[in-house]
């Protein structure tokens, strides 16, 4: 049983196997969480991204670390969709970031895995529904990783998360 963790903090300075992005279709870097990564990760990681890209909303795929801290040794990037007000689909496409990121962990060998809250910046998708299928999706989701930590940019997130954990207990 895969075990989940919410936490307030850098999603850099994690020590997990692999940290999830929350990336654009180009995977050459972006604002918010993926380029917090990008810069700690250094230029290698759009280099990357670049020569894999694009990936669509809703896939998954992955890099090495590069310059991150061990045992970061992957990056995975998921395309998050685009909140147009929740009836074009986007929570199947949110859903299916989280569920693509954890197949592509388990294909990686990766036991532990870090996740932003993907969508919820400049994608605009409401940070509660957001908390709410990112544990469901994760709790539902088949894997062999050991540990997922949720982390939470601000504390408004950190508390929906909170909420998404308690009420599917």
């Amino acid at each position: 049983m895969t075990v989940i963790e919410i936490v307030l903090g850098d999603i850099t300075r994690e020590h997990v196997d692999a940290i999830v992005t929350a990336a654009n279709e180009s995977l050459l870097g972006g604002g918010g969480v993926d380029g917090t990564i990008h810069r700690a990760a250094g230029p290698r990681l759009a280099q990357a991204g670049g020569a894999i890209g694009p990936c669509e909303p809703g896939d998954a795929t992955a890099t090495p670390a590069f310059d991150l801290n061990p045992p970061v040794q992957h990056v995975i990037h998921t395309v998050g969709p685009i909140w147009e007000g929740g009836s074009h689909s986007e929570a199947d496409v949110l859903a299916s970031c989280y569920r693509r990121s954890l197949q592509l962990a388990d294909e990686l060998g990766a036991r532990t895995v870090a996740f932003p809250a993907i969508a919820t910046g400049v994608n605009g998708y409401p940070p509660d529904q957001a908390a709410r299928i990112a544990v469901a999706t994760i709790r539902t989701t088949p894997t062999a990783v050991q540990r997922v930590r949720l982390v939470a940019f601000d504390e408004d997130t950190q508390q929906y998360l909170h909420a998404a954990m308690a009420a599917g207990d």
